[in-house]
């Protein structure tokens, strides 16, 4: 049904109008707290089997939404509702922007493919912050991932961090630093380890400063050279950072400017994650993004060493229930290979 819904209604509207549309309308899922409990206990994950701990999180599923659909922490308890394992707002900067011109949301139906420019479209660390005290009536793990200010130069981009992390480190389950996005003039090169390390240094002394210390990771491209993946897991472990988030977009395809996301990163994304389970083996955690379709995209990225997957791409061409779907799904096949959980086989490829 949604296949038809989205080939006949929903690919002939601005890709942008329908994210708005669709926000909105989780927001206001999440005013209702009967119908979110109701949806919450039909299509979350609750089986024990699917239960994942990372960072010192529990998380109730291994499949998490990525950020870049909530970027204003508006409806992260109507996205759970619907199946998610943790919900990861953002990008958020310490100062609110508009982001770049319209139009900058593209869809590649037959790629099964998004292209964005964005540019961090959002309102801002305070009042995301403000959002996130609310009290929440169903349980959902909330990432927060934080960027740079585009009017912040580089060399004031640790200060613009360390302001994001003050605000929003105490109210995350886990942070996460953002450097990889292709659409803030300048941020990938904040990935270079020189420029790297301080600005996670600074950013990492808030999180351990909250008062139950906030997991810290980084979000890195696709399009780093195999010895600038080594480089950055080679500071996480020296920093003492939580986990790794592998990857954002990339740049390197023929359209318009911006970052790919869906089918096309699946392959590039999974090197990275190997590369990644290769180097630092269970000392970290890491979480594979990029090119996630379906249960078995789910299954090869767990068996490669992710002990935590996020789609988005994903979600957008697979309907409003594909984390529900994938997510029992999952539980079958850990069933069927006779894991008492989805933890067992995490690395067993690797």
């Amino acid at each position: 049904m949604y296949r038809l819904v989205f080939s006949q209604v929903l690919r002939r509207f601005d890709a942008e109008a329908v994210h708005r549309l669709t926000v909105s309308a989780l927001a206001l899922l999440a005013r209702l707290p009967l119908l979110k409990r109701l949806l919450h206990r039909a299509f979350a994950p609750h089986d024990p089997a699917l239960r994942v701990s990372a960072f010192g999180v529990h998380f109730p599923g291994p499949l998490g939404l990525a950020a870049g659909f909530d970027k204003d922490a508006a409806c992260a308890e109507g996205i759970a509702a619907l199946g998610f394992g943790h919900v990861e707002v953002g990008t958020i900067t310490a100062h609110g922007q508009p982001g770049n011109p319209r139009p900058r949301l593209f869809r590649l139906v037959r790629e099964r493919a998004v292209i964005n420019r964005m540019g961090f479209n959002n309102e801002g660390a305070h009042a995301a912050a403000r959002r996130l005290r609310k009290p929440r009536s169903v349980p959902v793990v909330v990432g927060v991932n934080i960027g740079k200010t585009k009017v912040v130069p580089e060399s004031e981009a640790t200060a613009d961090y360390v302001a994001s992390a003050r605000l929003l480190a105490p109210l995350a389950d886990y942070l996460v630093v953002n450097v990889s996005s292709p659409n803030t003039p300048g941020l990938r090169n904040l990935q270079a380890v020189s420029l790297l390390r301080p600005l996670l240094t600074a950013v990492k002394q808030v999180a351990d400063a909250t008062p139950r210390r906030t997991p810290l990771l980084v979000k890195i491209a696709p399009d780093l050279a195999d010895e600038d993946v080594d480089a950055v897991a080679e500071l996480a472990l020296e920093l003492g950072l939580d986990g790794i988030i592998a990857t954002n977009t990339t740049i390197r395809h023929g359209g318009e400017t911006g970052g790919l996301s869906g089918r096309p990163l699946k392959e590039r994304s999974l090197a990275v994650l190997r590369r990644l389970r290769a180097k630092t083996g269970d000392r970290l955690t890491l979480v594979s993004a990029g090119g996630v379709e379906d249960v078995d995209d789910v299954w090869e990225r767990i068996l490669a060493g992710a002990t935590l997957v996020q789609g988005y791409t994903g979600w957008i061409y697979g309907g409003p229930l594909w984390a529900a779907r994938i997510h029992r799904q999952l539980l079958r096949r850990v069933h069927r290979h006779g894991l008492k959980s989805v933890t067992e086989a995490v690395g067993r490829t690797a």
